[in-house]
């Protein structure tokens, strides 16, 4: 079985040449997402690392980038759950990549504050906005949200 996944990864595209694939091809916007796959919780302190705080469950956290249509284009290593998706990212270096390539990527709120990087730059990623307790969304915000979610539906 080692042997197979060995195999496939070496077939696999990597994050860059996928990127710029799909930016000569459609104009180069993509969709970016994790998700935690469940795993079966394993006896002693090897389990604790892939225990999800989030989703309070064992499993493994991939990070998947998909085109405008939803067709996969990447899949990250799979890490252990207590990772969150921008730190996966961040080891990915996927922002840099997705500049570098000449595109951008639609998320969701979990991966707000990844491109933090340069201010003046163009962004790399786009996400929603979050509200916070004493400021709730205004109109124009929760519109804004629900036209991305409409977009990253495909995703």
């Amino acid at each position: 079985m080692r042997e197979v996944v060995g195999l496939l990864a070496a077939r696999a595209p990597r994050p860059d040449r996928a990127l710029k694939k799909i930016t000569r091809q459609s104009g180069g916007v993509v969709l970016l997402d994790g998700t935690l796959i469940r795993t079966r919780r394993r006896t002693g302190k090897e389990n604790r690392k892939n225990y999800s705080g989030k989703h309070m469950c064992h499993g493994l956290l991939v990070i998947a980038l998909t085109d405008d249509r939803g067709r996969l284009l990447w899949v990250s290593a799979a890490r252990p759950g207590r990772i969150s998706d921008i730190t996966a990212c961040r080891h990915d270096q996927l922002t840099a990549k997705l500049r570098a390539a000449g595109s951008g990527a639609i998320a969701d709120l979990g991966f707000v504050g990844l491109d933090d990087t340069d201010l003046d730059a163009d962004p790399a990623l786009i996400t929603g906005y979050k509200a916070a307790r004493k400021r709730p969304l205004t109109r124009g915000r929760k519109l804004s949200n629900k036209a991305l979610a409409a977009v990253r539906g495909a995703g």
